[in-house]
């Protein structure tokens, strides 16, 4: 047995503000930034600075509390209004990642329930955060546990592909894909992971292996378009990916490339799992069709750092996420077991806010 005692925290409350590192600057540099505002925690959120579907669900809760400390004021009615323009701003940062919504309507439901003073509601609302904070690191340790489960029995030591980051930095800490291969390392069925390096902001390269290597969990990079090519050779047992929104019916939205994966892993017989937080899934959209995908900024596709790598004269297209359909998933893995995509509408009542 192998420790996987991750340390890395990508969010974290301390005193009076919030800290989160700075994931931009991953690998080269770890920095950490101090946020103590809700217009500076909406930014972070927009530009990335913490990214992941459950961690910007939990900077979100933060974020709340940071903008319901800014309302002065004794009255309730206008404290509750002021608080959703507060929730507003967060809401319109990434359109795609369900948690960040999840995240903000359970602030606001808190509020809302809450009986006492202005001051005593925005003291609930820390709590709040703080929980959905815990909350999170827990769920990641509960996927991680039940993927294990149901990766293949055979070989007894495993190579996992995974794409973009679904590891600690993605998440409150553990990571959801990641926690999966860290709790296969824990058990001594992990040989090695392989990852995407995902194009085009390498989410794979820069903070999967990052992680990994932090962690001491052997892994491999490989460019995106290699990913059939090693599955060919015999070099991929299973593939197990992240989310940022999951259908009532299973297609599954996730970094750009993991439709291109999950096609490939049907392909070649190898089972597809993905692995999300139960605030990932959205009962309210019938399928994939549904899910707003969010369109970046062309420089991510036509430079890497300060360097241009198109010539002029070239239109650009950077949705950052794809729809897996649902017949492609072999689980999805959630904190209260894996199921199969049609069989996801019985957690739909454990999913109250």
């Amino acid at each position: 047995m192998t420790s996987t005692e991750s340390q890395v925290y990508p969010v974290m409350w301390q005193k009076d503000h919030v800290l989160l590192i700075d994931q931009n600057r991953l690998p080269a540099e770890y920095t950490l930034v101090e946020i103590s505002n809700s217009d500076d925690m909406a930014l972070a959120i927009k530009t990335m600075i913490v990214r992941g579907a459950p961690a910007i669900g939990v900077a979100a809760a933060y974020g709340m509390y940071l903008g319901a400390r800014e309302i002065n004021t004794e009255s309730r009615e206008l404290f509750l209004t002021q608080l959703e323009k507060v929730a507003e701003k967060l809401r319109a940062t990434r359109p795609t990642a369900v948690n960040l919504f999840w995240a903000i309507q359970r602030m606001l439901n808190t509020a809302r329930r809450t009986l006492g003073p202005v001051e005593y509601l925005k003291e609930v609302l820390l709590e709040t955060a703080k929980t959905i904070n815990l909350e999170d690191i827990q769920t990641c340790r509960s996927i991680g546990d039940y993927g294990l489960e149901v990766l293949p029995k055979t070989p007894e030591k495993l190579t996992i592909l995974t794409h973009c980051n679904a590891g600690a930095l993605a998440t409150a800490g553990y990571g959801t894909a990641l926690g999966v291969v860290r709790s296969a390392w824990r058990e001594g069925r992990l040989a090695r992971v392989f990852a995407d390096e995902t194009r085009p902001r390498l989410q794979g390269a820069k903070l999967t292996a990052w992680e990994c290597v932090q962690d001491q969990i052997p892994i491999t990079l490989i460019t995106d378009n290699m990913a059939a090519h090693c599955m060919k050779q015999g070099l991929i047992h299973a593939v197990v990916v992240g989310a940022d929104r999951i259908a009532a019916n299973g297609d599954t939205a996730n970094k750009i490339g993991t439709y291109s994966v999950a096609i490939c892993a049907k392909a070649h017989n190898i089972p597809f799992f993905v692995a999300a937080p139960l605030s990932t899934i959205d009962f309210n959209l019938i399928d994939g069709s549904l899910i707003p995908i969010e369109e970046r900024d062309p420089s991510e596709v036509y430079q890497i750092g300060k360097t241009f790598i198109t010539p002029e004269g070239v239109n650009f297209y950077n949705p950052a996420f794809d729809v897996t359909p649902a017949n492609l998933i072999t689980a999805i893995i959630t904190e209260f077991g894996a199921v199969s995509p049609s069989e996801l509408k019985q957690f739909e009542e454990k999913q109250a806010v």
